[in-house]
């Protein structure tokens, strides 16, 4: 597979399949494995063969249900993992949270960057490990919304507490949520926002708020560079405080400004009138109702939602008949997102043969959705996390190689691949990404994933042993390639994979190999025998294009 052959492949895909209904309708069609595997495909990082029926027979309207039912417990926080007894933390005991650590400004250098580690690995299991339902592709989404980098905040608590509020809001209310990232440590300490005073007002956070957080750059985005230093002295006096424990906010009135602050034509020329003492924090109370009180939140929010869970081209017919529609019900619901969501998988558009199959998956689509499906094996965090967190840390460096890592994206607007027009999600595979792609596949097929001692390696025996037939040549290939593509292929196709299985000698020849395991799974001659032939078919179809599509 190169990358013109696999742009050749996306590009048939859409242009050989039949437009269908842009509407925001509820679907009415069938229900099957094709539309179940759709929505989990873009909803969750992955999913096992044996977890889809359950999915199926809850009809659209209860799986999409499921779906948005993030009222699961809150997870645990991460723990020190990483301290030794020669070299301890010394305000967080191993196997510990450091979350609610004191603030050590002699704490060793190589902390700080362990705790932010072992933050990126906790997440990483969240999505390896939780639930099938939305909470975590939703936090990426707000991660990716209200970016900010870990390398560059270099406070993991405040790290923590940001990622923890996106987890706990990710349906919830976005005018809350950007009120709440406004005040956000880190995101305080990454766009300055903590520097920001009445003397020399830092426009950083004001640019951004409005730029990329709410009215975005759409065509009806016509507020000014009067508005961004407008915005900047409303939000002066915001600051760390990093003496408690934990890391806290703070607002100094000292610190800001409290003359009036006029806005353009495009805020209505309202006015914001300044505030004496600690009533000047509710200036950010002002400053988001009038944000919110324009169209253009509601469209560019609806605009990136769309981008993100269904495809990255807007078409006019697209904003007309899908954007525009999604954006009044968000403001009918006071900015409420769930309802948004809810329409937007419910609804025909959604389900439609041009929705499916035609973006790129993510690295972490990629990564993750792989050691889900075959259902890679975890450590117990029992009687000690370390090999957990490593097994976690490994996969979340695999995808940081294929080009996404986790709490560190490469700038405030997020990853390119959902906002660079044109290339949009092809940034994903270039020469780099492809091969880093490729070296995953043949190793955890192969010998292994081996990262810093930790050795990952897929056994394909479980996933087929939750497909129909396992012991059917025909009926396993035409069952994994639902499973890995989801899109139908020729049957000369069908024939190359079970090629793979049989070796030239017939259907018969695979039955016995994988009866012969059945009856004696403790042999290792019989299981070698079906996992190398299984890893042989997986390897050949994991490296083709189809599989790298959503």
């Amino acid at each position: 597979m190169d990358r013109q052959a696999f742009f050749q492949v996306l590009t048939q895909r859409r242009q050989r399949a039949a437009s269908g209904p842009l509407t925001l309708n509820p679907y009415s069609g069938p229900w099957t494995e094709t539309q179940a595997i759709h929505l989990l495909r873009r909803t969750t990082f992955g999913f096992a063969p044996d977890q889809i029926e359950s999915f199926i027979q809850a009809g659209m309207q209860g799986a999409v249900n499921q779906i948005l039912d993030v009222s699961g417990p809150v997870p645990s926080p991460p723990v020190n993992i990483y301290s030794t007894p020669a070299d301890p933390d010394p305000d967080c005991a191993y196997g510990t949270t450091w979350v609610n650590a004191a603030f050590n400004v002699a704490l060793p250098p190589q902390y700080f960057q362990a705790r932010t580690d072992t933050l990126k690995a906790w997440w990483a299991g969240h999505m390896l490990q939780g639930n099938l339902n939305i909470r975590e592709k939703m936090t990426l989404f707000w991660h990716n919304h209200f970016a900010v980098e870990a390398d560059t905040v270099q406070i993991a608590q405040g790290m923590y507490f940001y990622l923890a509020a996106l987890q706990a809001n990710c349906l919830g209310n976005f005018k809350s949520l950007t009120k709440t990232m406004t005040l956000d440590l880190a995101m305080l300490r990454y766009l300055n926002g903590y520097l920001n005073g009445k003397a020399q007002p830092d426009e950083n956070y004001g640019r951004e708020l409005q730029e990329l957080f709410t009215v975005g750059k759409g065509p009806g985005s016509k507020y000014t560079e009067a508005d961004v230093k407008a915005a900047a002295r409303v939000l002066t006096g915001h600051r760390i405080n990093p003496f408690t424990s934990p890391i806290s906010y703070f607002f100094d009135f000292t610190q800001h400004d409290t003359t009036n602050k006029t806005f353009s034509s495009f805020y209505g020329n309202t006015t914001i009138t300044g505030k004496i003492g600690p009533a000047g924090a509710n200036e950010v109370d002002d400053l988001l109702n009038m944000i919110f009180n324009t169209t253009e939140v509601s469209l560019h929010m609806c605009r990136k939602i769309y981008q993100f869970f269904v495809y990255y081209e807007i078409t006019p017919e697209v904003e007309t008949t899908i954007i525009e529609p999604m954006a009044q019900i968000f403001r009918d619901n006071n900015y409420e997102i769930k309802p948004v969501l809810d329409a937007l998988l419910k609804s025909e558009h959604f389900y439609d043969t041009l929705s499916m199959g035609c973006v790129i998956k993510s690295p972490l689509d990629f990564v993750f959705g792989m050691a889900r499906q075959f259902k890679v094996e975890f450590p117990s965090p029992n009687p000690d996390p370390l090999a957990l967190y490593l097994t976690w840390g490994v996969l979340a460096s695999g995808a940081a190689n294929a080009g996404q890592n986790l709490l560190d994206p490469p700038i405030v607007a997020g990853w390119p691949a959902w906002y660079q027009a044109p290339s949009f999600h092809r940034v994903w595979i270039n020469s780099d990404t492809m091969a880093s792609r490729l070296i995953l596949i043949n190793s955890i097929t192969g010998a292994g994933y081996n990262l810093n001692g930790v050795l990952l390696k897929l056994d394909p025996i479980p996933f087929a042993e939750a497909l129909a037939d396992a012991s059917n040549p025909n009926l396993l290939v035409a069952d994994t390639i639902t499973q890995l593509f989801g899109l139908p292929v020729s049957q000369s196709t069908k024939d190359y994979y079970k090629s793979f299985l049989v070796q030239g000698l017939g259907d018969a020849y695979w039955t016995a190999q994988w009866f012969a395991y059945v009856g004696n799974p403790n042999d290792p001659t019989a299981k070698n025998a079906v996992t190398t032939r299984l890893n042989a078919m997986l390897r050949e179809m994991m490296v083709q294009a189809e599989y790298h599509l959503s």
